[in-house]
């Protein structure tokens, strides 16, 4: 059998290295259009900022290593122009001889991932993205001429990693995004705290706000500001590279990327379609979707690898599971968002929580945001966010987890996870959002959002913070007033409105407060993740502009 596949790195050297390890005499040909076949493409901003010291630590494997290992016939600096799906051909452009010839298969796999989004901005020639090793080396070369300013345009993930890189180079950086936030896979009330991150360190940041043309020095937006910008780097996002597939008449799906079936076979089933630029399957509602991540290339690489081998395959859906450092930050999600949800027809519940990354006793406890977002009936989890300075990533990987097993809200309560003070608490943050999401699902707690205050306001509800009087005083939500938990008991009688929304910091003593009114015969709701949720959302932004305006 002879196996061509279009593409290496992450999806088409998985689905390569798999097949040789199940068929010792098939004919196996990689075809890559850059000079290298295998390389760590996620770690190509840290080499930017010095970290990774060495670009030859970026490249895992050579096509001399993999023909020693693997006898795999690697030929980089080679383009796949056409493919004929009839005569099973591929014509293939040797870009440093400029020889061209034809190649045949048994089975053909695409893998030529993504290609950056480049919008029609004038000027925009000068903007350089970083795709591959070779991208890399330019923008390495250029901070290396020691630039004064630089101006990221794209706010997603290799856009604040590029900018915290190109700070660590001690270089004036603005990271230039078209929404509202940093970081699409985040709600607004979480993607504050990365902006805060950004700012406290030096990144200067324009949100909101679109580049509109592209001088010799400097970046012009739609609101009239004018950056400099002695080396811009381009980081808008990615869109599938389909063109091979689109001329070889192969079926190409609602979301732009290819369509494959549970086997990853395209319309074609001799064709195949790997990584970045084949769609995938949700796996909270089914549908398709573009999900341009390492470890889903790899692992349908290998269920290409087998299903070509005839072996028994898995299918594969995704929850878009994803995390990325922030300067002191770890950011992660997992599922859906709210923003997502909230479009949807689906019924579902919020919480936040604010616990330590470990037993507070113990030195070096950090605080963390967690969000979970559940079904409100069946306590199905939908998705989780969470950001801190350590013990994001292993709970979000639990709810990850969680998700894939179909283990609901509730039973985190139920989970045994290794626990010891230098790691974690006797009730694990996951453990809490458990009994939190088991209270709500069984009627016991009522909980509002931090966009609802307005809303339980102007239906008479009356705002009652529990914090201590010096919390209040440091900062509390408009219209609240000052009642400590611990003195609930006692001033009661000056609680006359029987509708009492709750606030405390974080949402526990709220909770604890809400708890005790209800029994004293009150209608008290809590504050979902208390104070600190709200003051680094929008509605605390908007209050605060709507006070300084007045």
């Amino acid at each position: 059998m002879k196996i061509v596949i279009i593409g290496g790195v992450a999806g088409g050297m998985s689905a390569a290295t798999r097949m040789r390890r199940l068929d010792a005499d098939a004919e196996i040909v990689v075809i890559e259009k850059s000079g290298h076949v295998s390389y760590a493409n996620c770690g190509l901003p840290y080499y930017v900022g010095g970290v990774i010291e060495e670009e030859e630590a970026l490249l895992l494997q050579t096509p001399s290593s993999l023909y020693a290992r693997f006898r795999l016939d690697v030929r980089i600096a080679s383009e796949v122009t056409a493919i004929d799906p009839l005569r099973k051909t591929v014509q293939v452009l040797n870009e440093l001889t400029g020889e061209s010839y034809e190649l045949n298969y048994d089975k053909l796999v695409l893998s030529p991932g993504a290609s950056p989004v480049v919008p029609p901005i004038p000027g925009i020639e000068r903007a350089l993205t970083l795709r591959t090793v070779e991208d890399v080396e330019k923008i390495f070369a250029r901070v290396e001429q020691k630039p004064a300013s630089a101006v990221v345009i794209g706010g997603g993930f290799i856009g604040v990693e590029i900018a915290e890189n190109l700070i660590h180079k001690g270089i004036a950086t603005t990271v230039v995004e078209a929404s509202p936030q940093l970081l699409a896979p985040l709600d607004p009330e979480m993607a504050t705290l990365v902006a805060k991150e950004m700012e406290r360190n030096g990144v200067n940041l324009y949100l909101g706000a679109a580049a509109t043309n592209i001088s010799e020095n400097s970046v012009q937006l739609n609101n009239g500001v004018d950056i400099p910008a002695e080396l811009i780097i381009l980081a808008i996002g990615v869109r599938p590279d389909t063109k091979l597939a689109k001329d070889a008449g192969l079926t190409i799906g609602t979301r732009g990327g290819i369509s494959v079936d549970e086997f990853n076979r395209t319309s074609n089933h001799d064709i195949y379609a790997v990584g970045d630029v084949a769609e995938k399957t949700d796996a909270i509602d089914g549908s398709s979707t573009l999900v341009p991540l390492a470890n889903l290339a790899n692992r349908h690489g290998r269920v290409v690898a087998d299903h070509i081998a005839g072996r028994a395959t898995r299918p594969v859906k995704t929850i878009g599971t994803a995390i990325v450092k922030v300067f002191d930050l770890m950011i992660a999600a997992t599922g859906w968002n709210e923003k997502r949800l909230a479009n949807s027809d689906r019924k579902y519940q919020v919480i936040h929580s604010h616990p330590n990354s470990h037993a507070g006793y113990y030195p070096g406890a950090q605080q963390m945001s967690l969000k979970l977002i559940f079904d409100s009936k069946t306590g199905e989890i939908l998705g989780a966010q969470g950001i801190g300075i350590e013990g994001v990533d292993k709970r979000i990987d639990v709810i990850a987890t969680a998700i894939r097993g179909g283990i609901t809200a509730p039973e985190l309560a139920d989970l045994e996870l290794a626990y010891a003070p230098p790691f974690g608490s006797a009730k694990d943050a996951i453990n809490m959002l458990g009994y939190i999401s088991e209270n709500i699902l069984s009627g016991l707690l009522e909980t509002a959002q931090w966009s609802q205050i307005e809303q339980f306001q102007n239906k008479g509800f009356e705002l009652l913070d529990v914090r201590t009087s010096s919390e209040f005083t440091a900062g509390s939500i408009p219209g609240a007033k000052s009642m400590p938990v611990d003195e609930i008991r006692g001033r009661v009688s000056e609680l006359t409105n029987k509708n009492i929304l709750v606030n405390c910091q974080v949402g526990q003593r709220g909770h604890t407060a809400s708890m005790l009114l209800k029994e004293l015969g009150y209608n008290a709701v809590n504050l979902d993740g208390g104070y600190l949720t709200w003051s680094n959302s929008p509605a605390s932004t908007t209050k605060k502009e709507k006070e300084y305006v007045s």
